[in-house]
Protein backbone atom coordinates (compact mmCIF):
# COMPACT_ATOMS: atom_id res chain seq x y z
CA UNK A 1 0.00 0.00 0.00
CA UNK A 2 1.06 3.57 -0.36
CA UNK A 3 2.32 5.20 2.77
CA UNK A 4 2.89 8.85 3.46
CA UNK A 5 5.53 9.96 5.91
CA UNK A 6 4.37 12.18 8.73
CA UNK A 7 7.33 14.48 8.49
CA UNK A 8 6.36 17.38 6.31
CA UNK A 9 8.71 19.78 4.68
CA UNK A 10 7.23 23.25 4.40
CA UNK A 11 8.49 25.78 1.92
CA UNK A 12 7.39 29.23 1.21
CA UNK A 13 7.67 30.66 -2.24
CA UNK A 14 7.87 34.28 -2.96
CA UNK A 15 4.43 35.64 -3.45
CA UNK A 16 2.56 32.44 -2.73
CA UNK A 17 1.15 30.44 0.12
CA UNK A 18 3.05 27.91 2.19
CA UNK A 19 2.91 24.44 0.73
CA UNK A 20 3.99 21.18 2.22
CA UNK A 21 5.89 18.47 0.38
CA UNK A 22 5.29 14.93 1.53
CA UNK A 23 7.67 12.04 0.84
CA UNK A 24 5.91 9.17 -0.87
CA UNK A 25 6.87 5.54 -0.18
CA UNK A 26 5.18 2.59 -1.92
CA UNK A 27 4.95 -0.75 -0.10
CA UNK A 28 5.54 -3.57 -2.62
CA UNK A 29 4.82 -6.50 -0.30
CA UNK A 30 1.62 -7.50 -2.16
CA UNK A 31 3.59 -7.59 -5.42
CA UNK A 32 6.01 -10.10 -3.90
CA UNK A 33 3.07 -12.28 -2.88
CA UNK A 34 1.65 -12.03 -6.38
CA UNK A 35 5.04 -13.02 -7.82
CA UNK A 36 5.18 -16.15 -5.66
CA UNK A 37 1.64 -17.07 -6.64
CA UNK A 38 2.49 -16.71 -10.34
CA UNK A 39 5.68 -18.77 -10.02
CA UNK A 40 3.79 -21.48 -8.13
CA UNK A 41 1.05 -21.49 -10.77
CA UNK A 42 3.46 -21.88 -13.69
CA UNK A 43 5.49 -24.60 -11.96
CA UNK A 44 2.29 -26.50 -11.18
CA UNK A 45 0.90 -26.21 -14.73
CA UNK A 46 4.15 -27.31 -16.37
CA UNK A 47 4.28 -30.30 -14.03
CA UNK A 48 0.76 -31.29 -15.03
CA UNK A 49 1.44 -30.82 -18.73
CA UNK A 50 4.41 -33.22 -18.80
CA UNK A 51 3.69 -36.35 -20.76
CA UNK A 52 3.27 -39.63 -18.98
CA UNK A 53 5.07 -42.29 -20.98
CA UNK A 54 4.56 -46.00 -20.55
CA UNK A 55 7.48 -48.22 -21.42
CA UNK A 56 6.90 -51.12 -23.76
CA UNK A 57 9.32 -53.99 -23.39
CA UNK A 58 10.86 -55.06 -26.66
CA UNK A 59 12.57 -58.43 -27.05
CA UNK A 60 15.97 -56.73 -27.26
CA UNK A 61 15.36 -55.00 -23.92
CA UNK A 62 14.27 -58.10 -22.01
CA UNK A 63 16.51 -60.28 -19.89
CA UNK A 64 15.71 -63.29 -22.05
CA UNK A 65 16.01 -63.29 -25.80
CA UNK A 66 13.22 -64.03 -28.22
CA UNK A 67 14.81 -67.35 -29.17
CA UNK A 68 15.35 -68.54 -25.62
CA UNK A 69 13.41 -71.58 -24.55
CA UNK A 70 10.62 -71.03 -22.09
CA UNK A 71 8.88 -73.57 -19.97
CA UNK A 72 5.35 -74.17 -21.24
CA UNK A 73 3.80 -73.78 -17.83
CA UNK A 74 5.43 -70.35 -17.39
CA UNK A 75 3.68 -68.70 -20.33
CA UNK A 76 0.28 -67.02 -20.43
CA UNK A 77 -0.89 -65.84 -23.85
CA UNK A 78 -3.69 -63.31 -24.12
CA UNK A 79 -5.51 -62.37 -27.33
CA UNK A 80 -7.25 -59.01 -27.23
CA UNK A 81 -10.62 -58.92 -28.99
CA UNK A 82 -13.31 -56.30 -29.55
CA UNK A 83 -15.93 -55.39 -26.93
CA UNK A 84 -13.29 -55.67 -24.17
CA UNK A 85 -13.05 -59.45 -24.50
CA UNK A 86 -9.84 -61.26 -23.74
CA UNK A 87 -9.14 -64.80 -24.91
CA UNK A 88 -6.29 -66.54 -23.15
CA UNK A 89 -4.52 -69.87 -22.96
CA UNK A 90 -1.71 -71.26 -20.89
CA UNK A 91 1.28 -73.09 -22.29
CA UNK A 92 2.06 -73.94 -25.91
CA UNK A 93 -0.28 -72.85 -28.71
CA UNK A 94 -0.59 -76.35 -30.19
CA UNK A 95 -2.25 -77.49 -26.94
CA UNK A 96 -4.23 -74.27 -26.54
CA UNK A 97 -7.51 -74.40 -24.69
CA UNK A 98 -9.00 -70.93 -25.19
CA UNK A 99 -10.90 -69.33 -22.34
CA UNK A 100 -12.59 -65.95 -22.14
CA UNK A 101 -12.22 -63.22 -19.52
CA UNK A 102 -12.54 -59.46 -19.29
CA UNK A 103 -10.74 -56.47 -17.91
CA UNK A 104 -10.99 -55.69 -14.25
CA UNK A 105 -9.92 -56.87 -10.84
CA UNK A 106 -11.73 -60.21 -11.02
CA UNK A 107 -10.83 -60.79 -14.68
CA UNK A 108 -7.40 -60.50 -16.22
CA UNK A 109 -5.81 -58.97 -13.11
CA UNK A 110 -6.69 -61.98 -10.97
CA UNK A 111 -5.69 -64.36 -13.77
CA UNK A 112 -2.23 -62.79 -14.14
CA UNK A 113 -1.71 -62.71 -10.36
CA UNK A 114 -2.72 -66.38 -9.97
CA UNK A 115 -0.54 -67.53 -12.87
CA UNK A 116 2.44 -65.54 -11.63
CA UNK A 117 2.01 -66.98 -8.14
CA UNK A 118 1.79 -70.58 -9.42
CA UNK A 119 4.92 -70.16 -11.56
CA UNK A 120 6.81 -68.70 -8.61
CA UNK A 121 5.75 -71.60 -6.36
CA UNK A 122 6.68 -74.19 -8.98
CA UNK A 123 10.11 -72.83 -9.94
CA UNK A 124 11.04 -70.66 -6.92
CA UNK A 125 11.90 -67.94 -9.44
CA UNK A 126 9.91 -65.35 -11.33
CA UNK A 127 9.98 -66.96 -14.79
CA UNK A 128 6.47 -65.84 -15.72
CA UNK A 129 6.09 -64.52 -19.29
CA UNK A 130 3.02 -62.77 -20.64
CA UNK A 131 2.50 -62.79 -24.40
CA UNK A 132 0.07 -60.15 -25.67
CA UNK A 133 -1.48 -60.64 -29.09
CA UNK A 134 -3.90 -57.92 -30.17
CA UNK A 135 -6.35 -59.09 -32.84
CA UNK A 136 -7.21 -56.84 -35.77
CA UNK A 137 -10.54 -55.87 -34.20
CA UNK A 138 -9.13 -54.76 -30.84
CA UNK A 139 -8.49 -51.11 -30.12
CA UNK A 140 -5.41 -49.32 -28.89
CA UNK A 141 -7.13 -48.76 -25.53
CA UNK A 142 -7.26 -52.54 -25.01
CA UNK A 143 -3.50 -52.78 -25.53
CA UNK A 144 -2.86 -49.94 -23.09
CA UNK A 145 -5.21 -51.56 -20.56
CA UNK A 146 -3.44 -54.94 -20.71
CA UNK A 147 -0.03 -53.26 -20.32
CA UNK A 148 -1.45 -51.37 -17.32
CA UNK A 149 -2.62 -54.66 -15.82
CA UNK A 150 0.84 -56.17 -16.33
CA UNK A 151 2.42 -53.14 -14.62
CA UNK A 152 -0.05 -53.42 -11.73
CA UNK A 153 0.89 -57.10 -11.30
CA UNK A 154 4.62 -56.30 -11.62
CA UNK A 155 5.12 -58.55 -14.64
CA UNK A 156 8.80 -58.33 -15.52
CA UNK A 157 8.61 -59.97 -18.95
CA UNK A 158 5.89 -59.47 -21.49
CA UNK A 159 5.97 -59.51 -25.27
CA UNK A 160 3.67 -57.92 -27.80
CA UNK A 161 3.34 -60.33 -30.70
CA UNK A 162 1.16 -60.72 -33.76
CA UNK A 163 -1.47 -63.46 -33.73
CA UNK A 164 -0.80 -66.53 -35.86
CA UNK A 165 -2.90 -67.40 -38.91
CA UNK A 166 -4.73 -70.12 -36.99
CA UNK A 167 -5.59 -67.66 -34.22
CA UNK A 168 -6.82 -65.11 -36.73
CA UNK A 169 -9.03 -67.71 -38.44
CA UNK A 170 -10.44 -68.89 -35.13
CA UNK A 171 -11.50 -65.42 -33.99
CA UNK A 172 -12.98 -64.07 -37.23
Amino acid sequence: MAELNEKQVQKKRKGSAIFSKRNLRVDLTPMVDLGFILVTFFVFTTTLSQQKVMEVVNPNDAEIGINDELCESCVLTVLLDRDNKIWYYEGAKDKAEYKETGYGADGIRKLIADKKKSVKQQFKLDKFVLIIKPLNRSGFKNLVDIIDESNINLVKRYYIDEPTESELERFQ
